[in-house]
């Protein structure tokens, strides 16, 4: 089954997304931590998209769309904004962070740890990012 949203450039959208994943995933073999998990994965990489890719102009947007096949589920994130790839993301020194008491930065750490696989894609002008969370036998 597929799921699509196309999400304005505005922080304001991500309630709007949120209740869209957890609709989406309310058929899925996963536990409620496992949703919980997904969503803010999911939620992660959108709201650094509108921020920092789009600086929050809501005349632009990015595509989501969720794949729930068999095995697995895929969140296929798509934008004509400025390309960031999230596999070249190099992960900061947690005790710096913290010694410097700074916020924000940590968010793709958690994004990486909470799901399976991530790819990324940038051809004409189109950015894609997939996050990929395999169903537990």
């Amino acid at each position: 089954m597929k799921y699509r949203l196309n999400i304005a450039c505005q922080t304001s959208a991500l309630s709007g997304l949120r209740s869209f994943i957890q609709q989406a995933l309310v058929g899925v073999a996963f536990n409620d931590n496992e949703k919980h998990q997904v969503t803010l994965a999911v939620e992660e990489v959108c709201a650094n998209l509108i921020i920092h890719s789009h600086g929050c102009n809501p005349q632009e947007s990015i595509q989501l769309e969720i794949i729930d096949s068999a095995e697995k589920l895929i969140f296929e994130i798509s934008d004509q904004g400025k390309a960031f790839n999230i596999l070249n993301y190099k992960s900061p020194d947690l005790k710096e962070v913290m010694l410097e008491k700074r916020k924000g930065g940590l968010g793709i750490i958690l994004v990486k740890k909470i799901m399976d696989e991530i790819e990324f894609e940038s051809e004409n002008g189109t950015n894609t990012c997939r996050l990929i969370k395999w169903f537990q036998s």
